[in-house]
Parts: C-alpha cells; structure tokens; sequence
C-alpha cells in the first residue's frame, strides 16, 4: 500500500521504493529506507507531513505514492 493511503498518526514500516534511481536516492537520503518506521503527522492539499528518523519532513503526494509499506 502506498504511503499517500496511510492514517494521520499511524505508524508504518517501509517496505519498498519504487521509481527511478534518482527518485530512490533522494527519497534515501532524507531518510527513507526500506525497514525504517515512517508515521504520517499530518496531510494538507495533496502534500504529507511524515516522520522518519526523528525528523519531520514534507513530501507531496507523488513521492508519498513512490513509498510503499
């Protein structure tokens, strides 16, 4: 299931990314590994607050489709 499907304050494992290689790197370089636990905070106009690796960080819904748990 993608991330973009998730509940406000739910916590996921992330079990796999999808895209391009760029996509993955960026994604893994803000911290979206595959394993790592991922919480959505909050959801506005397409765009998702997450949590990952204690740090709070805003994707838009594209990116949040990439990242599956």
């Amino acid at each position: 299931m993608p991330l973009s499907f998730a509940k406000v304050g739910e916590s996921n494992i992330i079990k796999k990314i999808s895209g391009n290689d760029e996509v993955r790197r960026h994604l893994e370089n803000l911290g979206f590994v595959v394993g790592s636990d991922v919480q959505i905070i909050n959801t506005l106009a397409g765009n998702v607050i997450v949590k990952v690796k204690d740090s709070r960080i805003a994707i838009n819904e594209d990116m949040a489709r990439r990242i599956m748990i």
